[in-house]
């Protein structure tokens, strides 16, 4: 069965260009349910803005426990 999380999401604009320079690759999150989930901050890199990252996200995982979609939604 496939996991979903929802979860809210900010990151400066400043975090976001260390992830460009290479200096970070995973960000852990705090699902609504207390759940941490660490992924890969390449999966956020389309929501990126000129303020960093903000929003609420909705992370499927396969019943593998591998990634497989993450999506904005508000």
């Amino acid at each position: 069965m496939k996991r979903q999380y929802l979860f809210s999401a900010y990151l400066a604009r400043e975090k976001c260009l260390l992830y460009y320079q290479g200096s970070i690759r995973y960000v852990v999150v705090t699902a609504d349910s207390g759940e941490r989930v660490q992924l890969g901050l390449k999966h956020f890199q389309p929501y990126f803005s000129a303020l960093g990252l903000r929003g609420r996200f909705r992370l499927t995982l396969t019943e593998n426990g591998a990634f497989e979609r993450l999506e904005q939604i508000n």
